[in-house]
Formats: C-alpha cells, structure tokens, sequence
C-alpha cells in the first residue's frame, strides 16, 4: 500500500493531478468558513431552528446553512440542475438531437446546465435570505435594506458558481467526479465531530450514566454499524450482474474472426446514492410545510401531519422507503436504455446465447435490470433510515448516527472507490500495481 502511494508521486501527470484535487478542496474549505456579510452568525449557531433538516442539507450539498456562509447552498443548485437536464435530454427533441451532436452539443447543454444553476441558487437564495430575515439573524441596521438583499443574494449564487467551477476545474485537470468530491469533503470534516461527540459521552460502566450516555452496548452498536454500512456500501457498489455475451463468427478467405465469449456487466446499484439524495430533499419539504400551516391555523390536522412527518416517525419512515424505490426505478429508467443497447449488440454483431436480436433482448436486458434494482434499492433504503433508527432508538443527535453509519457513510466510501479507481486506472497504464497489488483494476462482485 505504502509502495503504492510513492509509485503516484513517481508519475508527474498523475501527481500533478492528485496535487491539484487537493489544492481545489483546501480552497473550498477556506471559503466554507467566509461568512454572508450581516448576519449574526453568534445567534445562528446557538438556534436549533433547522434541527436534522439542516444537518441532511449539509451532508447531501457540501454547504452549511448553519452559519450562512458564502458556500451555503453548496453544489446542490448545480446537481439539480443537471438533473432537470439529463431528464430533460430524454423528452426534449431538440436537447436530444444536441446530445447526438457529441462535444459540441454536450458543451451547448452545459452551458444551459451553468445558466438553471443561476436561476435555482436565485430562488433558494431568496429562500434562506427571507428565513434569515424572519428568524432575526440579520443584524438591526441590515434589516429590510433592499442593498442587504442584493449583496446577500450575490454572495449566495456566486459561492455555488464558485464551487460549480472547482468541480469542473477538478474534472478538467484533476482526478475527475469533482462535485462528487466537494460533497465528500464536506461529508469527511464532520465526521471528527461526531466521534468527538462519542468520546466526550461515552460511560464505559456497564451499569449507571444517563440516557444520553454512550454506554458499552451503544457504542458496540455504532461501531457495528459503522463497519456493517461500509462492508455493504462497498460490496452494493461494486456488485454486478455480468450478462454472457457471445461474438458471432466471421469467415474471412481461410481465417475464421470473432466468435469471443464476452461478458455485459449490469450495475447493482446503478443509480448510486441519487434515488436517497433525491426522497431526502423532498421530504425536507412537507415537514417545513405542515410546521408552517401549524402555527398559522394553530394546530388542527396540520400538527398531526407535522408530527407524522417529523424525522423518525412512522409516516415519515415508511414514505421514506418508498420513495427511495421510486427513485431507484425511475432513475435506472431514465439512464439504462435496454432498447439501445440491444440495438448496439446487434451492430457490433454480438448476441446473447439464447435469445434472438433486438426486441427479445431488450426485453431481458429490462426483466434482468428490473430484478436487480429491487435488490439494489432494499439497500438504499436500509442504509436511508439506519440514521433515523439509531437517532431516536439510541437517542444520539444525528451527526452521530448519520455520519457513523447512514447515507454520509455511503457517499464517502462510494466516491473513495471512485477515486481509487481512477487512480489504479492511471498506475496500470503506466505498469505499475495498483492498490491491491494485483496486476488489473479492481473487479466488480460478481451476482
């Protein structure tokens, strides 16, 4: 491993990109700690206002809304952006035709992509800037100031653009997933804090401590569960289904081509992490909707839906879940195209044993990628409520629970495998072992 790590620093190309992730993310952690110039940010950090929806928007956008800083929003405007613009590349005919252009249009797409994200980090801005101003976290003088507005608005959207560009910078001339790694990082400084937390609390008597002590059992618990998400995270992320696939033979004079037996890998989990960043973010909504309709008709229905909604309830738990299979499906629905690679087996004049050309293939390219993602979203769903269960079972805030064993944990370690990788791609190229000592790149689990 040691060896492993002197062999990127022999190589300059690579170095030089390792070098400069890592300059790009100390930059983001400098200006994750500038704040927006006005607010109290003394008051902001003793309020519970947020509470665990804060904590879920940090862990899934790289921002902190905690202390309003420049980084704020974090990289989410831009994420949702993209989004709205792959989904939109499906339906939209003229997106589509953009698409097929190759670089050009992909380029053309971008640069809508960098323009919704202005227009969304506007419309969150105006968001948090009214919070702040109803809360009172603004201090007196800025108060209802239309300059106020405008200078924190612009600090907002420039910060995320800021960050729009270190990702693409990253991509450009780093490793690459740039934004995945500016949410990682963001992911990665809390984690001290939590074990912090643990160290302060724990009571290693088996008997006496308060209920909010971290007793033997509890911190057993967590360390299971830290070592449980990780060995699942990794063995979900890497799984495949390999579909045999066979090479039609080719006569040519006296010589016979192809007819190579082949293997068509299908993904576990082929939407990531997104089907879990997509049910948290609109959760988030219904919740800050009921408390809100609470208190303006002082309770009646709206405090039962507010409760029923409220991180750990039953309600919450259950919509939880099912969301994060939606989103599973609807996910693979929209980036696995069976009909398309079907067509491009039979091109390449490839087939799968048993099974005709065309539509009989893809049809069991979608049965076979329909089964899978059952498997891969019962994960995904499991791994979205361990923080929630351990939160209120054990009851330890939820920057324990969630960065010790829930979806903070997965982004890490399925980023980190990225990144690996992509650097065992370089080291292999160039003849050198990779991580594992092994003479190829790391291989999928097989299912």
């Amino acid at each position: 491993m040691f060896r492993t790590f002197l062999n990127i620093f022999k190589i300059p190309e690579l170095r030089n990109k390792v070098l400069f992730t890592i300059g790009m993310l100390v930059i983001y952690r400098i200006g994750f700690y500038v704040p927006v110039p006005g607010v109290n940010q003394t008051k902001m950090s003793s309020s519970t206002g947020l509470g665990d929806l804060g904590e879920y928007f940090a862990m899934f956008t790289g921002g902190d809304l905690s202390q309003s800083t420049i980084f704020g929003l974090g990289i989410m405007p831009y994420i949702s952006a993209s989004i709205i613009f792959q989904l939109l590349v499906t339906v939209v005919p003229a997106l589509e035709k953009l698409k097929n252009e190759g670089e050009v249009g992909r380029k053309k797409i971008q640069e809508y992509t960098r323009y919704a994200t202005v227009g969304l980090c506007l419309i969150q801005g105006v968001i948090w800037m009214r919070y702040l101003h109803t809360n009172q976290f603004i201090y007196a003088p800025f108060r209802g100031s239309l300059t106020y507005w405008m200078m924190g608005l612009l600090a907002l959207t420039c910060g995320t653009i800021f960050l729009m560009w270190i990702g693409e910078q990253v991509d450009k001339y780093g490793i690459g997933n740039g934004v995945s790694l500016i949410i990682m990082a963001g992911i990665v400084a809390r984690m001290p804090s939590a074990v912090i937390w643990v160290w302060n609390n724990a009571d290693f008597r088996v008997a006496g401590g308060g209920s909010d002590a971290m007793g033997p059992s509890k911190i057993l618990f967590v360390i299971v569960a830290f070592i449980g998400v990780v060995a699942g995270s990794i063995l979900i992320t890497q799984g495949q289904r390999r579909i045999p696939i066979q090479q039609a033979k080719q006569t040519r004079g006296r010589r016979v081509y192809g007819g190579q037996r082949q293997y068509l890998p299908l993904r576990v989990n082929h939407g990531g992490v997104m089907p879990i960043i997509f049910a948290s973010s609109l959760l988030i909504f219904p919740s800050m909707l009921f408390r809100q309709l609470a208190g303006v008709f002082r309770g009646g229905p709206w405090a039962f839906l507010a409760n029923s909604f409220g991180t750990g309830a039953y309600l919450y738990v259950v919509t939880y879940i099912a969301m994060v299979f939606f989103f599973a499906y609807f996910w693979t629905t929209v980036q696995f195209q069976p009909k398309e690679m079907a067509n491009n087996l039979r091109d390449y004049g490839s087939f799968i044993p048993g099974l005709r050309p065309g539509k009989r293939t893809a049809d069991y390219l979608e049965r076979v990628m329909g089964r899978i993602t059952y498997v891969g979203a019962a994960f995904l769903a499991l791994i979205a409520i361990i923080p929630t269960v351990i939160a209120v079972w054990l009851k330890i805030p939820f920057i324990v629970s969630a960065f010790l064993g829930g979806t903070g944990l997965l982004i890490v370690v399925s980023v980190a495998l990225d990144v690996v990788q992509r650097i065992e791609a370089n080291l292999i190229m160039r003849n050198y072992k990779g991580f594992l000592g092994g003479e190829g790149p790391i291989r999928g689990r097989q299912s």
